[in-house]
């Protein structure tokens, strides 16, 4: 796939390929935040299926999908330190050429500013190089915290999508975020970082 793998930053925060290697530091962090990220995980409906895979399970399935140009599981670091994981889910190609995109942080490192700039990232490198024309991001009404991310993204709400998703034991409302490769008023990372220049190089 164009684009991809790639390592991507700005100043000291990172993005790059999630890695089997991460494991010990993923769990750790997930370990460490269980209250803080069980109200936003999902989770699967009755009959939905097995049990949640392993983490390398997980980042092996990642890694295939990723092979077939269908996601794109990256590691946020900050200072070189894995804090949280950006995932762009569903890439779709043809005549639709959009992705979904989730994000998580450590709760250590949440409110300085390293989520915003790590999805910005991301989504350029989506609608630059990669070449999708819509990138999504969807986010429960009660979470503020990722409400404050994509505001500071300065994304188009689209609406409300009744029961989207099975989080944390239901199924959960989300509000719909959108980006347009088209109608960008220069590049997100340039909107959250405040800087006048929407062509700063990112990697």
């Amino acid at each position: 796939m164009k684009g991809w793998p790639v390592e991507l930053s700005h100043g000291d925060v990172g993005v790059r390929p999630l890695k089997r290697s991460d494991a010990g530091a993923w769990a750790r962090l997930r370990r460490a935040d269980v209250a803080w990220l069980a109200p936003w995980e999902a989770t699967l409906p009755p009959g939905g299926g097995s049990a949640p895979m392993s983490y390398r399970a997980m980042i092996g399935a990642q890694r295939r999908r990723a092979r077939r140009g269908k996601a794109m599981p990256f590691a946020v670091t900050w200072k070189g330190e894995m804090v949280g994981q950006v995932t762009v889910n569903g890439i779709a190609w043809a005549s639709a050429r959009w992705g979904s995109i989730g994000y998580w942080i450590s709760r250590r490192h949440a409110g300085h500013g390293i989520t915003p700039v790590a999805v910005a990232l991301v989504a350029d490198h989506l609608l630059d190089t990669v070449g999708l024309h819509r990138v999504e991001i969807s986010v429960r009404p009660e979470n503020t915290a990722s409400l404050r991310v994509v505001e500071k993204l300065g994304l188009d709400e689209v609406g409300l999508a009744r029961e989207y998703l099975h989080i944390d034991g239901a199924w959960r409302d989300h509000r719909i975020f959108q980006a347009l490769a088209d109608d960008r008023p220069g590049r997100l990372l340039a909107r959250v970082t405040g800087t006048d220049d929407a062509r700063e190089p990112v990697t």
